[in-house]
């Protein structure tokens, strides 16, 4: 699928600068996931778990560090998987795998079952069929374990970005438009952005949710925050990685978290 190759392009650009913003950010910090990831995934120590879309490993590294048992990380992108195993040895883990595969075909390359599948912050946008992502995602599950994703929320999704930094929201984009969003710029949260041809498809809340249910899992909640991940213009960083932007507080959902098991 062209649009997959383009995007993985697009990241290959992006791996090197992320490693070393990565690095920087780990050796200062024990873990850089925020603490509303951290609180809904629980006590994990001892446990395993598979990183979907793990970009170069970062969360991946401060999810090792947490005390699990195993965890793997997955990531389309080749030169996202070669920074993610140079992190791993800078930091000497061996609790941490690396696999390179696009995540809609890795239950043909891997079939190991784990106790957590997570993914997190910008990922499900990048997938043009949640139905064989939720599928996928079902294959990765050992019987009593759970399924987990925090990501940027559909609804917020739809405004101007540019707008909404100046304190306006004007609707640029559909919510219920399934076809992919082409554009050039890729990157800027982690180092300067890059411009190569990519696509993003915005998924409707009620896709996400299906694609689950349909694939066999139980829905135990949906949560959905004011905050961001990602400063998208004048916002504050109110807790570390957790932005907030001060007219819309508490008016618009900004990210959501979703946690299914089986049935």
């Amino acid at each position: 699928m062209k649009e997959i190759d383009y995007n993985k392009q697009a990241w290959n650009l992006l791996a090197e600068d992320h490693y070393h913003h990565f690095k920087k950010r780990l050796t200062e910090r024990n873990s850089i996931i925020n603490e509303n990831i951290m609180g809904e995934l629980g006590e994990i120590k001892d446990l395993t778990m598979i990183h979907l879309q793990c970009n170069t490993g970062a969360d991946t590294i401060s999810l090792a560090r947490s005390g699990l048992k195993k965890i793997v990380g997955v990531d389309l992108s080749d030169q996202n998987i070669l920074f993610a195993n140079r992190l791993k040895k800078d930091f000497q883990l061996d609790n941490v795998d690396f696999i390179e595969s696009n995540v809609l075909t890795l239950n043909q390359i891997h079939q190991d079952t784990y106790d957590i599948v997570f993914t997190s912050e910008g990922v499900l946008g990048w997938l043009p069929d949640l139905k064989q992502w939720a599928r996928v995602v079902k294959s990765l599950l050992k019987e009593d374990g759970f399924f987990y994703v925090y990501d940027s929320h559909p609804f917020f999704h739809m405004f101007d970005e540019e707008a909404l930094a100046k304190n306006q929201v004007l609707i640029r984009y559909d919510y219920f438009d399934g076809k992919a969003d082409m554009d050039f710029p890729i990157g800027g949260y982690a180092s300067e952005s890059k411009s190569h041809e990519n696509y993003w498809w915005n998924h409707k809340m009620s896709d996400i949710i299906n694609a689950l249910i349909e694939a066999g899992l139980k829905i135990e909640y949906v949560h959905e925050f004011d905050t961001l991940f990602w400063n998208a213009g004048n916002m504050k960083e109110i807790k570390p990685g957790l932005f907030q932007h001060p007219k819309f507080h508490g008016k618009i959902p900004m990210s959501y978290s979703i946690k299914a098991s089986h049935q």
